[in-house]
């Protein structure tokens, strides 16, 4: 069995799960990660084979994925849990819900649902940057140190990469140049994944998706009539990973979400009377019911 995965863990309320895109770590949601520790309980995780988390043993399917986030979860005596997930991790957030795992779910740009294709032109992309950031790793630290060099890096997944930070830079060399299991989790995880099993979602679900993001492609639409309780956002000015294109929007969204599941699930009126004992107000609707219709007056 697989160790747990690395993780960070900030902050007092409900657990928030954070579990990032592939081509990056959990440095990625460096621009939220301090509000949202406001509120929540927040466990910032890097997936298995980024940072400081172990490979797999066998196929990072995103069963297994999910499987290691699951046991992660159970070591940090967390249950059900609140999740944000960015592209991969998005589509293991809806995974835990699909489980039960999941309380709510923000999920941004989630793969699994993009065409043939789509499929080859983001694997294209995905090892394109894979290769590059590789090759290039000594001049990663030095270009994250200024907005123009983190724009060289992160422009493909940014709206706004002049903005982001020396740490997102920094889980860009994690995720891409530093992966233990890149080409792995590229076949298994992301090109061969199709969702299964959606209908059985059962909490609120926000899906997310950048409009100046051409990694994901229209698939994040395609969940919404897939996933019960599911609206869809869709973010001007904001790319693949918009944590820090749009952060305050994000943490409205996952806050906005939380409170839909925590909201009371409408129900029968409760009754303090005995079963079977009519009410003045079951009478009165009685009586309302047999009454004979009122007559209008009519003008001859």
């Amino acid at each position: 069995m697989t160790a747990p995965l690395s993780l960070t863990r900030t902050g007092i309320g409900e657990p928030l799960l954070l579990l990032h895109g592939m081509g990056s770590s959990r440095r990625d949601f460096a621009a939220v990660v301090e509000d949202l520790a406001g509120t929540f309980d927040v466990l910032d995780v890097d997936l298995p084979g980024v940072g400081g988390s172990p490979a797999l043993d066998g196929r990072p399917t995103v069963a297994a994925i999910t499987d290691a986030v699951e046991r992660t979860l159970d070591a940090q005596g967390a249950g059900r849990v609140h999740v944000l997930g960015d592209s991969l991790g998005a589509r293991v957030a809806l995974e835990l819900a699909v489980r039960r795992r999941a309380r709510s779910v923000v999920a941004i740009a989630p793969s699994g649902l993009n065409l043939p294709r789509e499929r080859v032109v983001q694997g294209g992309g995905m090892a394109l940057a894979r290769v590059a950031l590789r090759a290039g790793r000594p001049l990663v630290t030095r270009l994250s140190r200024s907005p123009a060099g983190r724009t060289a890096l992160l422009a493909p997944l940014k709206a706004r990469p002049w903005s982001t930070s020396a740490e997102e830079a920094a889980g860009a060399r994690e995720g891409f140049a530093d992966s233990r299991a890149f080409w792995r989790t590229l076949l298994w995880g992301l090109l061969l994944d199709v969702p299964r099993g959606l209908r059985r979602i059962d909490c609120p679900v926000t899906l997310v998706q950048g409009v100046a993001d051409w990694v994901a492609s229209g698939q994040t639409a395609r969940y919404r009539p897939l996933v019960p309780r599911s609206r869809f956002v869709p973010l001007a000015w904001a790319g693949h990973a918009p944590q820090s294109d749009r952060p305050r929007t994000i943490t409205r969204l996952v806050r906005e979400t939380v409170r839909a599941a925590n909201r009371p699930t409408p129900g029968p009126a409760h009754r303090d009377e005995a079963p079977g004992v009519a009410t003045a107000a079951d009478l009165a609707a009685g009586r309302a019911r047999h009454r004979p219709p009122e007559r209008t007056a009519t003008a001859r």
